[in-house]
């Protein structure tokens, strides 16, 4: 029997590789793969490429027609997740069969998308603000879940290290970075900032600054401004007689019976007269430390499992496009395993 040409190329496409099937008969699952696999199931994928294929090259035109954007929107986010270069992407995509099985790529057929390719949809990204919107419809999803509250907001900030060294093209270092201190040690980069719910800890507000920015004068940035309470550090001391606070409040942006819990600050604890009542005073301050504790879990998430460390472009208007999209998958890293045991509809439909 003699099989048609359509035939036969079906059955070619069908084939699975050598490595494939050596990869598919291990034993032992690694954390990479549990890990990837977990996050293939709370993504919600086909919403988030209906969100950007409006705005990306469309297929059947005359030369070399563009890959898919669920393939590149999953390379993104392998980026995210292993703090990778495009081109150290690229790379490691070659190197593991569980990054491969992720993005749905067979080496026997097809080659990985270089890092131009990578470059370029992380180019329209930026230039559409598309970060923002997948950050933004990842948290309407998870606020639909109730896994989102609104009643209380935790504001804190961290700080990104960006390259001190002016051995570039430029012989400068970059203008929208700047220098700061804290404690004893002095640190070159921006700041990251961000409100996170104070109940699931999830991050509802994303800003970027250069490092020298005061963490208060950005406080009304990342208040959604439907929360009655706000839980900040010392550092956020006289929030509240703020010019900006003041003014969203009278605009209507803030609620003007918002409460303010902001820690007092370490050397005003230690000239209190001992007795009741500087011992009732440092019972109160471990109570706000506990609450505001959880809004170090989208850091640790950020700097720790994603390794994100220091920045990787120039500008604060690119890395603060890479922030929002990195904490929208730190938000589903935090909900996974509540998005995992309620895995029909919501968020996880894909």
């Amino acid at each position: 029997m003699v099989l048609g040409r359509r035939c036969v190329d079906d059955l070619i496409m069908k084939q699975v590789s050598f490595a494939s099937l050596e990869y598919a008969g291990k034993k032992r699952q690694t954390r990479r793969e549990k890990f990837l696999g977990e996050m293939d199931l709370v993504v919600p994928w086909d919403r988030l490429v209906a969100l950007i294929e409006p705005h990306y090259p469309r297929a059947g035109r005359v030369g070399r027609q563009p890959i898919g954007v669920p393939r590149m929107l999953r390379m993104y986010f392998l980026q995210q997740w292993y703090s990778l270069s495009d081109e150290g992407l690229e790379d490691a995509i070659y190197d593991s069969q569980a990054m491969r099985e992720f993005i749905g790529i067979d080496l026997s057929r097809e080659q990985v998308p270089d890092a131009t390719t990578l470059l370029k949809f992380r180019r329209k990204l930026e230039a559409h603000q598309l970060t923002k919107a997948i950050f933004e419809h990842v948290n309407a999803d998870l606020q639909a879940r109730g896994l989102l509250m609104r009643e209380g907001t935790l504001v804190d900030a961290t700080i990104i290290a960006a390259p001190p060294s002016t051995k570039n093209k430029d012989k400068a270092r970059d203008p929208e970075m700047h220098q700061t201190r804290k404690g004893n040690q002095w640190y070159f980069g921006m700041k990251a900032h961000i409100g996170a719910d104070a109940e699931s800890g999830l991050v509802h507000s994303v800003g970027a600054t250069a490092a020298n920015e005061s963490d208060v004068a950005h406080t009304h940035g990342m208040l959604h401004g439907q929360e009655t309470r706000a839980h900040l550090d010392a550092g956020y001391t006289g929030v509240d007689k703020r010019q900006e606070i003041v003014e969203a409040q009278n605009e209507g942006r803030i609620r003007a019976d918002i409460e303010w819990h902001v820690a007092t600050k370490r050397g005003t604890i230690k000239a209190m007269a001992e007795g009741p009542y500087k011992e009732l005073t440092v019972l109160v301050e471990r109570k706000k430390a506990q609450i505001r504790a959880l809004v170090e879990h989208p850091f640790h998430v950020l700097k720790n499992l994603f390794r994100y460390k220091k920045v990787s472009y120039r500008g604060l208007h690119k890395n603060e496009a890479r922030l929002y999209a990195q904490f929208a998958l730190v938000n589903l890293v935090l909900a996974k395993r509540a998005l995992l045991d309620g895995r029909v509809g919501g968020i996880c439909a894909s």
